[in-house]
């Protein structure tokens, strides 16, 4: 069998970008190699970019580690920038004929193809998912990591600040980000680092740095120069009563990318794998259609340390400190400043029974006192700056309790599963999907509920909290090898009709 995958971002990428998708692909790649029968490649496309603007052209991975170079493949100058906030709102993340003639040429080329599976949409016009008219055996599969379907920012996250539940037709997208990007600048500061790490200068390197940054920083002020010599143009113009725009008529512009993307995955797709029913429900509610839909936890390679751990004794006894896990993002949509905030909140008694162990990038300055501060209050505090895969085992060590504190619909997030997998219990919000490895009522807090929060700690220190039924209605964590026999029976699958009853649309879900 042979695999198209694609995502925005190079699983190999130096810069670590795609969070937990690229350790999803590349635990996807590892177990397939050690397969007879199958052969993957993979596609990117959205990040590298020429200096001089030119058509969509397809090319084997020029930079980047030298491991996998003749699988890894990118789209160069596509019409969508990666990641979805750069090309926000842009008509190319539904349609542009000259990137969709790219990736079909590059399908023609490399393939034939069994399977292309999609782990995003981003860096690609939606419209790739007719590949099936020209390639009718070929399964059409995407996996839902996020809400970009849904969501021109993926999360379904308004103005960086809270779980957006109703997008008013479309009305509060113009209104969510705080500024939007200038694609022009974003598309140059991407074609000079393609051109560098081309060249083979790492962006991990000093030299990079001193070469990409101050071109960026002088590419920034001829944009503001350039903005404001427009705006003043425009005032001019507007005060002698010339010019002028009409106003936009016909549907909200983000209510026809939504309506679209669900047309074109019901359509076209064979199946859409959700990576957990909370996430399938959210795809449901915005009109994909339910016999399409399918969840499908994805595979951890810590999944065998289920069986190597136990679920240790908790030090619960009075007077005795507990310490409280948060792995992941300093950002507001997972949690962490609630998190901060929640913890200042505790009693005296109960902070005094609270070591906080943070495993995430380092934040801004003021975070950082205010995380140090934080631990002043609490019975202990230890940070890292962040943390690899091979780092894991000695922090999961040290963590009694790990704390999914996250704002947004959190399709399930990998350190969740790779904690749980570690027989470390779950405090978890009620948003997302974390909370289904315990599906433990007493262990899930209100998101965003300081007092919820608190309660539920509250409990599990008092001992209320009956540890032994938790781990007994936990969900055993999926395998690489499992994954895999799921992913195949989603590969080989009858396609489903179109017409097949209980289609929904966007209209009919309502949202």
């Amino acid at each position: 069998m042979r695999i198209l995958y694609y995502n925005w971002v190079d699983y190999l990428d130096e810069e670590n970008r795609g969070g937990g998708v690229s350790q999803y692909q590349r635990n996807i790649l590892r177990e397939l190699d050690q397969q007879d029968d199958s052969e993957a490649v993979f596609l990117s496309a959205g990040i590298s970019y020429d200096l001089r603007k030119r058509p969509p052209r397809w090319e084997q991975t020029r930079h980047g580690p030298a491991r996998d170079r003749a699988r890894r493949y990118e789209i160069v100058n596509s019409a969508v920038l990666s990641p979805a906030h750069f090309s926000f709102g842009s008509d190319a993340q539904i349609a542009d004929k000259a990137t969709e003639d790219c990736f079909f040429d590059f399908v023609e080329a490399t393939g034939p193809y069994d399977v292309v599976h999609f782990n995003n949409l981003e860096g690609l016009p939606a419209q790739v998912l007719q590949l099936k008219a020209r390639w009718p055996q070929t399964r059409v599969i995407l996996s839902l990591h996020n809400y970009y379907p849904f969501c021109p920012q993926v999360n379904l996250w308004f103005q960086e600040r809270e779980t957006c539940s109703d997008f008013k037709a479309g009305q509060k997208c113009g209104q969510c980000l705080p500024h939007t990007h200038n694609q022009k600048q974003l598309r140059l500061a991407h074609g000079l680092a393609y051109r560098l790490k081309s060249a083979g200068i790492s962006s991990q390197s000093r030299l990079f740095q001193l070469l990409y940054q101050p071109s960026i920083r002088l590419g920034r002020r001829l944009a503001m120069l350039a903005k404001s010599l427009r705006r003043n143009v425009l005032k001019t113009s507007a005060d002698s009563g010339a010019g002028g725009t009409l106003p936009k008529t016909g549907p909200n512009p983000f209510a026809r990318r939504r309506d679209a993307m669900v047309s074109l995955i019901n359509t076209h797709c064979d199946r859409v794998l959700a990576v957990s029913d909370f996430t399938a429900g959210v795809a449901r509610r915005y009109g994909l259609r339910s016999d399409l839909l399918q969840t499908s936890y994805i595979g951890t390679s810590h999944a065998g340390s289920f069986d190597r751990t136990a679920p240790r004794d908790l030090p619960l006894q009075a007077g005795e400190v507990i310490t409280l896990g948060y792995l992941g993002y300093m950002r507001r949509d997972k949690g962490f400043f609630f998190l901060l905030k929640a913890l200042k909140a505790l009693p005296t008694p109960m902070a005094s029974r609270i070591r906080l162990l943070v495993a995430a990038g380092r934040g801004d300055a003021q975070t950082m006192v205010e995380l140090s501060e934080l631990g002043q209050d609490l019975a202990g505090l230890e940070y890292f700056d962040g943390f690899s895969q091979e780092d894991l085992p000695n922090i999961l060590s040290r963590i009694d309790l790990g704390v999914v504190p996250v704002l947004w619909n959190d399709n399930l997030p990998q350190v969740a599963i790779e904690m749980h997998a570690n027989h470390i219990p779950l405090l978890t919000s009620d948003l997302g999907g974390a909370q289904e490895l315990s599906n433990c009522p007493d262990m899930i807090f209100r998101a965003g509920d300081i007092a919820s929060f608190q309660a539920r700690l509250q409990a599990l220190l008092s001992g209320a909290v009956d540890l032994d039924a938790y781990w007994k209605g936990a969900r055993r964590p999926t395998s690489m090898r499992e994954h895999l026999d799921h992913l195949a029976e989603a590969y080989q699958a009858p396609v489903v009709p179109a017409t097949a009853p209980g289609v929904e649309t966007a209209r009919q879900a309502g949202g």
